[in-house]
């Protein structure tokens, strides 16, 4: 029972780095998309002409570059790590689904809450009553004690796991156990 030390190991690094580098990537690919969509849409539609296609196309395309880089670097920054306890659990049904909520107390009394929609398995993994750690750095979190657990949760992907597992299948990087 300990939270693990594999925290350190570069491959988190190495994901977070390549997850930015895939979300500028696919915006700048969205963006060349939509302008030579609207440019060629322009050249054989007989609905809109250039250049009013491809100046919609430029926009949409800036509109796409914009929030691939957004994206990118928008959860750049490390945020704190902290440990608390599990100190409440509920289950909501508004609208006609159902909501699984995992209440959390922090340091500091901060209250934070782990919400999930028509799923209980993160629901049914934590318990009332155990400590876990918040990695800042992942924003997810590791409990303390996983002596009884059957699976794991990957703190980089978030891929459920085999507890005996030493690495994710989805993203390679270590499991914390």
């Amino acid at each position: 029972m300990s939270y693990s030390n594999k925290i350190s190991d570069p491959r988190f690094d190495k994901y977070i780095k390549n997850t930015r580098d895939y979300r500028y990537q696919f915006g700048f690919i969205l963006a060349i998309v939509a302008v030579v969509g609207f440019y060629l849409y322009g050249e054989f539609s007989d609905e809109m002409d250039n250049p009013e296609a491809l100046y919609i196309g430029l926009s949409i395309g800036a509109m796409f570059f914009l929030i691939g880089l957004y994206a990118a670097f928008s959860g750049k920054k490390n945020l704190p790590t902290w440990d608390g306890e599990v100190i409440g659990k509920e289950i909501l049904k508004k609208n006609g689904r159902t909501y699984f909520v995992v209440y959390i107390e922090g340091q500091n009394n901060q209250k934070h809450e782990i919400n999930t929609e028509n799923d209980a398995t993160l629901y049914e993994y934590f318990k009332i009553g155990e400590k876990v750690r918040y990695h800042g750095k992942l924003k997810s979190i590791e409990k303390f004690d996983k002596s009884k657990d059957d699976i794991i949760f990957c703190n980089a992907c978030s891929f459920l796991c085999e507890i005996e597992e030493v690495e994710c299948k989805n993203c390679g990087c270590p499991i914390l156990k």
